[in-house]
């Protein structure tokens, strides 16, 4: 059995939901450090309340961009990553336009991945950039072709889900992204895991990140 700490560590806390208060951001901040995940990922507006709230430890703060759809243009997604990493991201999750790589703009889609990867890595501190490919709406041969080409659009990491999409994680695309993206590529597994046997089902499986709100209900299952 992996142990609490071990798995803690490869949690991305989330806070996304519309209704959310800076106070929950705060919560969560507190929380996340006080069980030593991996990240804090919110939405835009609520960076500079994690970052404020994370000084000084080593869970990172994250930020989505263009939450849940992926259907801004590249000008703009480009313009948040910017704004959230001046404001002090160390992460991104930005979330791929599957409308275009489904009608076959892979060249469009490269492009983007391209150019929001070489402006997180632009500055002093190298952002982490994870690549979410919404795979509920994805075809099998759509889904490969999205790995490949965030790996080769320098992302860091494949993700599978927004969390806001007709599906989440599932077991074999956590295993179908591994398996493209290979050992050296990050595999993050979010959307629908709210559980302890859950989450070690994805990690068995190959994700080295979990996304969830349900961080503490998972954890406590761990009894070491």
């Amino acid at each position: 059995m992996i142990s609490r700490v071990k798995l803690a560590s490869m949690i991305d806390h989330s806070v996304l939901r519309p209704e959310s208060t800076e106070d929950d951001v705060r919560k969560a901040c507190i929380l996340g450090t006080s069980l030593g995940v991996a990240a804090v990922v919110v939405n835009p507006a609520h960076i500079p309340v994690v970052v404020a709230n994370l000084k000084g430890s080593a869970v990172k703060a994250c930020s989505v961009i263009s939450f849940p759809f992926g259907l801004s243009t590249t000008e703009a997604k480009l313009a948040e990553t910017r704004n959230v990493l001046e404001q002090g991201a160390e992460e991104v999750d930005v979330v791929m336009n599957f409308s275009a790589l489904r009608s076959g703009k892979e060249d469009y889609v490269l492009d983007e991945i391209g150019k929001i990867t070489a402006l997180a890595k632009s500055g002093t501190k190298k952002a982490l950039v994870k690549v979410i490919l919404e795979t509920c709406y994805l075809t099998e041969s759509e889904k490969k072709q999205a790995c490949l080409l965030a790996v080769k659009g320098g992302a860091d990491f494949v993700k599978t889900s927004t969390g806001f999409g007709s599906a989440g994680a599932t077991v074999e695309d956590v295993r179908l992204l591994r398996h493209m993206v290979g050992p050296n590529i990050g595999v993050k597994a979010a959307g629908g895991i709210r559980t302890l046997e859950q989450a070690l089902r994805m990690v068995e499986s190959g994700a080295n990140r979990i996304g969830t709100s349900s961080t503490l209900s998972i954890l406590e299952g761990i009894h070491q």
